[in-house]
């Protein structure tokens, strides 16, 4: 008890700087692992810890000799099943930025705009029940997933939209991609989600929405040619049939708070 105080009073500023690190680093740890095959191998991870130190007081010696093995072997072989999740941590940490950003009224203006524009085309494919993919890019860089596309640089309008997705034209069958204020291209491949906990209905198109949204931060919107819902995709996780304004509202603070986000870790947003 005496040496818990004795730390406690000598406990510095420092000290305190380097817990609160520590704590935001391991929480933003958890935020990116949750709900993801990660947590359960870290819960696995933790049996084996305590399995091996049990091992030892108990004196198994085979098992404990098996479990220490195991461990240091798995060190090497964590690295290859947390891949996607080492990139995506990788990935927000390279997203920080030293950017000071300007002519905030305008960005809001035009990011609501192209919200509307987006919202509008997408329910009048959910009315003709026609099958749509459009993929809003965020931070991550989807540069690999528009050169599998048709290059567009255009201003992003309802009409335009609707008009890629009527079947049977040259560019329907594919996502479109829209990046700095434009549809920068359209009837892209993107990869499909391996999760194998999805509905059995669920199709290519939203399994190639949830895809992307696995491996970036970007906002996935499909719209079912069977029903005609209308699906996000945001982090890996699916959201169907949602309403106009639920949608509407959500794509405005998640892209109106990036934009708006000022301070000296600057992080770069949709309309740039």
């Amino acid at each position: 008890m005496w040496d818990i105080r004795d730390i406690i009073t000598n406990i510095g500023i420092l000290d305190i700087i380097d817990i609160t690190i520590v704590a935001y680093a391991f929480y933003k740890l958890y935020t990116l692992i949750k709900e993801t095959r990660a947590e359960q191998l870290v819960k696995g991870i933790i049996v084996l810890l305590v399995a091996t130190k049990a091992s030892e007081l108990l004196q198994l010696h085979v098992i404990n000799w098996i479990l220490i093995n195991t461990m240091t072997v798995g060190l090497i072989a964590l690295l290859i099943v947390f891949q996607p999740e080492l990139r995506r941590a990788l990935e927000y940490i390279g997203r920080t930025k030293f950017i000071i950003r300007s002519n905030t009224d305008f960005e809001n203006e035009n990011i609501d705009k192209s919200i509307e524009e987006i919202v509008e085309a997408l329910y009048s494919l959910s009315r003709q029940k026609i099958g749509a993919l459009i993929v809003i890019e965020r931070e991550t860089g989807l540069n690999d997933i528009i050169q599998t596309g048709t290059i567009l640089e255009a201003k992003i309008t309802r009409q335009l939209l609707i008009n890629i997705f009527i079947p049977n034209t040259p560019l329907h069958d594919g996502a479109i991609v829209i990046k700095d204020s434009k549809i920068k291209a359209a009837g892209c491949f993107l990869p499909l989600t391996e999760n194998k906990n999805l509905n059995k209905e669920l199709g290519t198109r939203h399994r190639a929405g949830i895809g992307i949204s696995e491996k970036s931060d970007c906002i996935s919107l499909m719209v079912s040619e069977e029903n005609g819902y209308i699906s996000m995709a945001k982090n890996g996780k699916l959201y169907r049939n949602i309403t106009k304004e639920y949608i509407k509202d959500l794509l405005t603070k998640i892209l109106k708070q990036e934009s708006e986000n000022k301070g000296i870790f600057k992080k770069g947003g949709l309309f740039k």
